[in-house]
């Protein structure tokens, strides 16, 4: 069967019997996540995670990631040998960036949890702009054990704003000038971490720190 073909099948044809493995692991997922919520619950501030998506990777774009790391065929095995960890992934969107941080920490503390790779791109942005802290995980408990592992992405509201435009920006097929509309995107995400910065501060002050 060829890549583009392969490609085109839904979820469910593509991963076979792994399929459930995959959903059971994403619902664990966002089940940890969802425990991390109730746990701030108490507090009268505002809650540290605004909103979440979890995601099994389309077939189309696992398949373009092989080809993109090397490897050879277009199947679950082939992603597994060439070391793709996100398969099933979590988008976690937070009110502040020490929310982002606190959710991180709070995760990597969870005796399941093991941190395979961890990359702060908030303390250290992409050249593009782009903000956010990816985590990488193994997890040894649960449906998700069966995998190699499973990412996390930690980012606030504001830069998801960005990085969803982007994102969609990015892979437009005609664009004219794309130097400045790139200079353009990353004069706008560093106004955004600004802004976070900006906020991060008046949240402090709000709670008499320091």
């Amino acid at each position: 069967m060829s890549d583009t073909l392969t490609a085109s099948l839904t979820p469910e044809q593509f991963y076979g019997e792994h399929y459930q493995t995959l959903v059971a692991a994403k619902a664990q997922l966002d089940g940890l996540v969802e425990e991390f919520m109730r746990s701030q619950s108490s507090s009268d501030d505002l809650a540290p995670v605004v909103y979440h998506t979890s995601r099994i990777k389309s077939p189309a774009s696992l398949v373009e990631k092989i080809g993109r790391k090397g490897g050879q065929g277009a199947t679950f095995q082939d992603a597994l040998a060439v070391g793709i960890n996100d398969i099933v992934g979590i988008r976690v969107n937070c009110a502040f960036i020490d929310d982002v941080y606190a959710t991180a920490n709070w995760l990597e503390a969870r005796p399941e949890v093991q941190v395979v790779c961890k990359k702060d791109y908030i303390a250290h942005p992409k050249p593009n702009g782009y903000r956010s802290l990816h985590l990488i995980l193994r997890i040894t408990d649960g449906p998700a054990s069966l995998l190699p592992a499973v990412e996390v992405q930690l980012r606030t509201i504001a830069i998801d704003f960005w990085a969803t435009l982007e994102h969609k920006i990015k892979y437009k097929k005609t664009i004219e000038n794309p130097e400045l509309m790139q200079a353009e995107l990353k004069r706008c995400a560093d106004e955004i971490a600004s802004v976070d910065i900006s906020m991060q501060a008046i949240r402090n002050v709000a709670r008499g720190e320091d």
